[in-house]
């Protein structure tokens, strides 16, 4: 028995519930010739700016006891590069191809939106509401001004406007029910946590800014914990990331109630991860005589 991976996300088509994280993936082309890219369930790209961003200095990234942290800080080539080469080659692919998006205030994020609604190729817009390792607070937890954007960019494009949010809120559940409300399609739970490491030989932070976000592993508890609070307040659908590693923990995410994931960590340490997650799901649907994995989502017991 073949199972039905397919997923419906607020009017897009996944072939399986796999994408990729948004900033561990490159543009999403970068690795064509590692992985078919093809049978990935779509792919969400590193965060766009209206303007190029140049970054945080290095160093950038620091290994830890199950995971990884960064301050990257959103480098990226702005948004009338990307709508160029980028862009076209993303839609050679042939997958959905959601947009990451960022700004320091609603104009930032409305302005890049309305660029990219003159393209054709993207599925849907991601924003970006969590990013922990820039100089200003988490937008999300602004709530006025985490409404002004969602209502602003829902206005200036046709395709679905997906909300990235962060766990550092009391309230992840009521969170979510306010993205909703304002107008967002669908969210994204979680982005990284804050966190810090020392070199005890230099005495000095492994990063460059002090603090940057944790991923991997270690964060997947706390985040499936997001997912399954926000679950049961919400009806739009639910991209669950923070940790995934394995095809278990991407199905551990949807019983919790994500209709599909992004992997970040564990494409950074082998693209051919994201291959091996999807064929995991499969075998486990399999293992458990599931025909449609539309089935499991938020069934836990």
């Amino acid at each position: 028995m073949k199972s039905d991976l397919s997923i419906n996300f607020a009017g897009i088509k996944f072939n399986n519930p796999v994408l990729t994280a948004s900033g561990t993936f490159g543009y999403g082309y970068e690795l064509a010739d590692l992985i078919p890219l093809k049978k990935l369930g779509g792919i969400i790209t590193k965060t766009i700016t209206r303007q190029p961003k140049e970054g945080n200095p290095q160093p950038r990234i620091a290994e830890v006891c199950g995971g990884m942290l960064n301050t990257i800080g959103l480098q990226n080539i702005g948004v009338e590069a990307f709508v160029g080469e980028p862009l076209e080659k993303l839609k050679e692919i042939g997958i959905p191809i959601i947009v990451s998006i960022a700004g320091s205030c609603d104009k930032d994020y409305i302005d890049t939106a309305k660029i990219l609604n003159s393209y054709k190729g993207i599925s849907a817009i991601e924003l970006n509401l969590s990013c922990p390792n820039l100089k200003k607070q988490v937008v999300c937890s602004d709530l006025p001004l985490t409404r002004d954007i969602i209502k602003g960019v829902k206005k200036s494009v046709k395709f679905p406007v997906i909300a990235k949010l962060s766990p550092l809120i009391t309230d992840i559940a009521e969170l979510a029910l306010q993205v909703e409300k304002a107008g967002a399609d669908g969210i994204t739970l979680t982005n990284t946590y804050p966190a810090m490491a020392i070199d005890i030989k230099t005495f000095k932070p492994k990063l460059s800014t002090v603090k940057g976000g944790m991923s991997g592993a270690c964060i997947k508890p706390m985040s499936i914990r997001s997912v399954y609070d926000a679950y049961q307040k919400v009806k739009i659908p639910i991209i669950g990331c923070g940790g995934i590693m394995t095809g278990e923990d991407a199905v551990e995410f949807m019983l919790a109630g994500a209709s599909a994931v992004s992997v970040g960590t564990a494409s950074l340490l082998s693209a051919k991860n994201l291959i091996k997650i999807i064929d995991d799901i499969e075998n486990i649907l399999k293992e458990k005589k599931i025909k449609n994995i539309k089935e499991i989502i938020g069934r836990v017991l």
